[in-house]
């Protein structure tokens, strides 16, 4: 399986894309969350991947640098179904307070006949916290992270050898899902700043993690590999350098700082 971040920053950065990343083997491919904007479909262009090809999405959660961008997908998605370019169905999974957001959103900006194709070939999925459905060929487990902010949902893919891909949504880790994340192959987390540079991005007002703070709850959690996401884009040429050299101070595991349509297999 391979990982392709289509976006690594935060919702109030200029210089990068908002996180959200793609998840394929082969020809199947899962993208979770789509970004602020119509940025997302030059991303997906640049990542190498079809629009037409993505039939498996997941949206985290209601906020608009995470959920605005799937209106954009849905939007185009509809039309190259209209079309018959678009072959099969697209299944888009979330909490209900995502899908009650996508589905108003749609209805009051949508053209009558894009917005006719949810519930008939758009389908909007929702999913509770635990429940396991198989998706790309795996097993992907959602839970709920208990924000306090918004309803969110994060989720585990189990992977070959009975390994699993945790990812955390955008906030800190909650101990309630602990055993969901723990012993993890891959563990994403969001750090939106160094904890060197916390006394002025205030992560902690924004209820987010530096990377110490990532990279301790990675340790805890016995993850082998940490990937840092959802960041701040000061000083962005150096930032991947930057987290590394700060989050070795706290975890034993490999970090991986990726940037913009950076790929790798996990």
């Amino acid at each position: 399986m391979k990982i392709t971040m289509l976006g690594t920053g935060n919702a109030l950065v200029t210089e990068c894309y908002n996180t959200c990343f793609i998840l394929s083997e082969g020809e199947k491919i899962f993208l979770i969350d789509a970004g602020g904007g119509n940025l997302i479909l030059h991303q997906i262009k640049h990542a190498g991947f079809e629009l037409s090809n993505i039939h498996e999405i997941f949206v985290t959660h209601k906020h608009i640098d995470h959920i605005l961008g799937m209106i954009w997908l849905i939007r185009i998605i509809a039309q190259h179904m209209n079309r018959n370019i678009y072959v099969g169905n697209a299944n888009i999974y979330a909490n209900d307070d995502v899908i009650e957001t996508l589905t108003d959103i749609c209805k009051k900006l949508l053209l009558p006949y894009q917005f006719n194709f949810i519930g008939k070939r758009i389908n909007l999925i929702e999913v509770h916290n635990g429940e396991i459905k198989n998706i790309i060929g795996h097993d992907t487990r959602f839970f709920d992270i208990h924000s306090n902010r918004t309803k969110q949902f994060g989720f585990n893919i189990f992977l070959n050898d009975c390994k699993k891909l945790t990812c955390c949504g955008d906030e800190p880790f909650h101990e309630s899902y602990y055993d969901y994340a723990k012993n993890s192959e891959w563990l994403l987390h969001e750090a939106f700043c160094l904890y060197s540079e916390a006394e002025i991005f205030k992560p902690y007002e924004k209820n987010h993690s530096t990377v110490k703070d990532a990279c301790e709850n990675a340790q805890i959690l016995n993850a082998k590999n940490l990937l840092l996401y959802h960041s701040n884009d000061n000083n962005l040429e150096n930032r991947k350098n930057l987290y590394v050299q700060e989050g070795r101070n706290f975890f034993n595991g490999n970090i991986f700082v990726p940037y913009d349509l950076e790929s790798f297999y996990i």
